[in-house]
C-alpha cells in the first residue's frame, strides 16, 4: 500500500509539473505591474475578442480567438474559451474553465482552473471605464492578451492598446496579432 500511495504522489508531482504552463515562453516583463482599477463582474462578463497575445504553447495554431465570461450561482465565474484552428475559417476548439476572484484584489486578479487542482493566473492589469478592452497578464510576464468587445479593431485603435501594453511594462515585439 505504502508504495502504490508513494507511486500515486511521484506521478501526481510529476504530472502538475507538467502541466505548469508557466514554465515556458519569454517573459516579456520581469515586473508585472498589479492590476490598475478594480473590475465589476458583471460589467466584465460576456464575450472578449482576443486582439493579440505572448505566444503560448496552449494556443497553438488558434485565430478568431474569443473569450465568454459568466458569473456563476455559487459566485464563481462560468469561462468558455474559443478558437478556430489554423485561420478564422479553421475548426473550433473550445476550453471550458471556472474562474474564481482573489480576496482583496477588487475583482481584477483571477484563479482560472482548467483543470483540477491546477490553477492559472488572471490579472486584468488595466481596461476601459466602458470596459470596451482589456489587457490580461499573469505575475510571471509570460503571457499577455490584449481583448476588447469589437471583433475587428482599427490601425489606432489597436496601436493606442499596444502603447498602454508597453506602458505596463512589456516588449511589445513579443506580441502576436489575432486574424478574426
Amino acid at each position: 500500500m505504502k508504495i502504490s500511495l508513494l507511486a500515486l504522489l511521484t506521478t501526481s508531482g510529476l504530472a502538475l509539473a507538467a502541466c505548469n504552463p508557466l514554465d515556458t515562453g519569454p517573459v516579456g516583463n520581469p515586473n508585472v505591474p498589479q492590476p490598475r482599477k478594480p473590475v465589476e463582474l458583471g460589467r466584465y462578463g460576456g464575450t472578449w475578442y482576443e486582439q493579440a497575445r505572448y505566444d503560448a504553447s496552449f494556443q497553438k495554431g488558434c485565430e478568431a480567438v474569443t473569450a465568454r465570461y459568466a458569473a456563476k450561482p455559487d459566485g464563481t465565474i462560468a469561462v468558455v474559451n474559443a478558437c478556430r484552428q489554423g485561420s478564422p475559417t479553421g475548426p473550433v476548439r473550445t476550453a471550458d474553465a471556472t474562474a474564481r476572484v482573489v480576496e482583496g484584489s477588487n475583482g481584477a486578479k483571477l484563479k482560472v482552473t482548467f483543470f483540477w487542482p491546477i490553477e492559472g493566473d488572471y490579472w486584468v492589469l488595466d481596461r476601459a471605464d466602458d470596459y470596451a478592452w482589456s489587457i490580461v497578464g499573469e505575475p510571471s510576464g509570460r503571457y499577455l492578451w490584449i481583448l476588447t468587445r469589437s471583433q475587428r479593431l482599427g490601425p489606432r485603435q489597436y496601436a493606442a492598446l499596444v502603447t498602454r501594453v508597453q506602458a505596463l511594462g512589456y516588449d511589445t515585439t513579443l506580441l502576436r496579432r489575432t486574424q478574426h
